[in-house]
């Protein structure tokens, strides 16, 4: 006997949405939009006509109590993600909220005192995590089947124009929370901290380099992880060439991916040490299902996690140590000293936000 679909509701209709939308409809036998909201009524208008969505709608607290979804896709703009997402966790849904979550660890906190009171949980959107290969790939790190992680790279060298940061909310602190770290780049730092593990220590650069931006437009940093391996992370707007490209040097075997937006198992490349003793790690590296890293495979762990009332992944302690990362790499940065694990506390500024005391002059002091 099937069982009724979720209910779901979706919070703001731009760009991002429409990763959600396909996540829906491709599950579709165990989740459907009853609804949707927007500031722009005629956006909101177009988008439900457009995709059967049930109702439109343009103030958030009239869908909830009207509606009554279970979860909440919230798609809007960085700044507004932490009090919307408190605001659906009260309403009694549970939240898969695009990236960055939140705006600092402060913020962290009362995402987590509301997860606490309600019972209900908070999911940030980090699709890399969940395709076949890094699944695969991390089972493979945690097994210890390709010997110790040494050195790992990320790139993410994409482009933006001027006219992208034309947008009111974008280049500004208060509003997109970061630049290509924090809205970029946090797709390829997520995945690299899950994947590696415990990190203990962040050295960083930034600068704005070619656009007229309050953030950051280029960031470099390099990192020590507890198991003794360094890594090296080059992030950039500015890169007429656009790629995604992350490599991990083992004992035994070097693993490379490289994409853009999303993998799957034909991105991923194998190399094994030569003359290495059991050459039958090649076969062992080869993936045995094909699940691209898409919205779609994070929102089918987050129904799965619903159905058991559990906590998703990627939410709570999962995601934290992401954005504790975040701060830390912008704090090395502005003040250009290494910055360890656990160092930033409540009385520490960057605790509060991701530029720390919140003027503009770290870009002059660089």
């Amino acid at each position: 006997m099937s069982q009724t679909p979720i209910r779901a509701a979706l919070i703001g209709t731009g760009g991002i949405a429409g990763s959600h939308l396909r996540a829906v409809q491709a599950l579709s036998e165990r989740i459907r939009l009853v609804a949707a909201v927007d500031i722009d009524p005629a956006r909101v208008q177009s988008f439900c006509a457009t995709h059967a969505i049930p109702t439109a709608y343009t103030d958030v607290t009239a869908m909830l109590a009207q509606e009554q979804p279970q979860i909440v896709h919230l798609c809007t703009p960085p700044g507004t993600h932490a009090n919307l997402s408190i605001q659906c966790l009260e309403a009694g849904a549970w939240v898969l909220c695009e990236k960055p979550l939140c705006a600092s660890l402060a913020e962290m906190d009362r995402i987590e005192a509301a997860e606490q009171r309600t019972g209900n949980y908070c999911s940030s959107v980090f699709q890399y995590r969940f395709g076949s290969a890094g699944q695969h790939l991390k089972r493979l790190i945690t097994e210890g089947a390709l010997g110790r992680l040494l050195v790992a790279t990320s790139l993410t060298v994409w482009h933006r124009t001027d006219a992208y940061y034309a947008v009111p909310w974008r280049g500004k602190w208060a509003t997109e929370l970061g630049g290509v770290t924090m809205n970029h780049a946090i797709h390829a730092i997520d995945f690299l901290l899950w994947l590696v593990g415990e990190w203990r220590e962040v050295r960083a650069m930034m600068g704005t380099l070619n656009h007229t931006i309050d953030v950051e437009d280029v960031s470099m940093a390099s990192i020590r992880f507890a198991s003794g391996a360094m890594a090296s992370i080059t992030n950039s707007v500015n890169s007429p060439r656009e790629e995604s490209y992350m490599r991990f040097d083992f004992q035994n075997a070097t693993i490379e991916l490289t994409h853009l937006y999303s993998y799957s198992n034909a991105n991923w490349r194998y190399t094994p040490l030569k003359g290495a003793v059991d050459e039958s790690a090649v076969a062992q590296w080869q993936p045995m299902v094909e699940i691209p890293s898409t919205h779609t495979a994070q929102l089918a762990a987050l129904l799965d996690a619903y159905a058991q009332g559990v906590r998703p992944p990627v939410s709570g302690p999962d995601v934290r140590g992401t954005l504790e990362f975040l701060a830390s790499l912008y704090k090395s940065a502005m003040h250009g000293t290494p910055v360890v694990r656990g160092s930033i506390t409540p009385e520490d500024p960057f605790y509060h936000r991701m530029n720390g005391p919140g003027d503009q002059g770290w870009q002059q002091r660089l």
